[in-house]
């Protein structure tokens, strides 16, 4: 089954045949930033996570954009529901979907096994959840990390301030 479009109960754009992923991608995902960021930097690390956002999750964006911010809060608990380790809770309100990491399964992961972690690791969330959220007249901010963090989904126009990205903390084991 492999390729093929879930039917549309199924909030994530993608099938698989187990019910929670497998918390070693964490190590795979870690590699894969520090390698980009050692060839290309944090510019370059950046437009990387941009790009996934903007191609990989796609799918994930055209329902976004369909379905609102309904659409956004349904994703996120499939998500985390799927994702090993998380305690997230997922709030929806008519103008934000709110997303509460307690624990982060990436970074309790790769602390667990004593991973050195990317510093700038949880600024994926923002710039990966930018990407996606954009198309569909959306944006995220995020506060926190390292852990821990707060994101919060809302149509572009009630995004007054721009991220600051000194408010997403730097990881570390």
């Amino acid at each position: 089954m492999r390729g093929k479009m879930p039917s549309p109960v199924n909030p994530l754009p993608y099938t698989d045949t187990k019910p929670v992923g497998a918390a070693d991608f964490y190590f795979a995902i870690n590699a894969t930033f520090r390698f980009v960021l050692n060839k290309a930097g944090i510019e370059g690390l950046r437009q990387y996570w941009t790009d996934l956002g903007a191609r990989y999750f796609a799918p994930v964006t055209a329902r976004w954009k369909a379905g609102g911010l309904p659409a956004v809060a349904e994703y996120w608990r499939a998500f985390f529901a799927a994702e090993p380790g998380a305690k997230v809770e997922v709030s929806q309100l008519p103008d934000a979907v709110t997303l509460e990491v307690k624990v982060c399964p990436a970074i309790k992961h790769l602390r667990a096994h004593g991973r050195e972690i990317v510093p700038c690791f949880c600024q994926h969330c923002y710039f990966i959840g930018e990407a996606m959220a954009a198309p569909a007249g959306l944006a995220v901010r995020v506060e926190g990390g390292n852990g821990s963090c707060r994101q919060t989904f809302l149509r572009r126009d009630a995004a007054t301030a721009a991220q600051n990205l000194a408010s997403i903390k730097e990881a570390s084991c």
